[in-house]
């Protein structure tokens, strides 16, 4: 009778461990299974957001000439510069690079940018009809509140002077839009007032918000 009782609970024991062994490995698969799921690590926190680059182009057609010495047209047939690519075209009544009046000679126009983003560049393509008449500048200015000055923020003076077509990049900056509106220049400088600078198109370097 003893030996029986013994045999019993001997193969009872066996039973459990075989039901309770393969529940316990089961538990820290799913464990794990579920850090892989939330992408989480060791101390089970979620790892920093990586900031992500682009380039959002902007509408170069609707920048506007800064003072009565610029004029700005556009002709869809043909730009008469090189191959006759469409663009803005930017031509002077005066020569060198200061505006009538004083100040400086620019094309301008203000930036939208979705909320989220920084500004930390500016990417511009262009064709000249003659070297000797270029960009000489491309500059962002911040708006500041009262709205009676605007901060400078980027001023690339390098002077533009490759025919083209080309696209250039300017010196790196970082802007935060949300803090107040920019505004957006191209210092433009004539040699000869018959020349042509073709803007095709304008860029906006970005990069996603901490």
């Amino acid at each position: 009778m003893w030996v029986k009782q013994r045999l019993f609970r001997f193969m009872l024991s066996l039973a459990i461990c075989s039901i309770v062994v393969p529940a316990f490995g089961q538990g820290n698969s799913g464990h794990h299974g579920r850090h892989g799921d939330d992408d989480r690590d060791e101390q089970g926190e979620q790892p920093a957001a990586q900031a992500q680059a682009s380039i959002m182009w902007i509408n170069h057609l609707d920048l506007v000439a800064g003072d009565p010495s610029v004029i700005t047209s556009f002709n869809a047939v043909s730009s008469g510069v090189g191959g006759g690519l469409s663009g803005l075209i930017i031509m002077s009544n005066t020569t060198g690079d200061t505006a009538t009046g004083g100040g400086n000679k620019v094309v301008e126009k203000g930036l939208e940018v979705a909320p989220g983003f920084l500004i930390t560049g500016v990417r511009v393509c262009y064709e000249l009809s003659n070297p000797r008449s270029f960009i000489d500048q491309i500059r962002l200015a911040q708006v500041q509140d009262p709205p009676s000055t605007a901060l400078v923020l980027l001023d690339d003076a390098t002077h533009q002077v490759n025919p083209g077509p080309v696209c250039v990049d300017s010196a790196p900056t970082t802007i935060n839009p949300e803090t107040g509106a920019v505004r957006l220049d191209l210092r433009v400088n004539f040699g000869d007032t018959s020349d042509k600078i073709v803007v095709r198109a304008v860029g906006l370097h970005l990069l996603t918000h901490p």
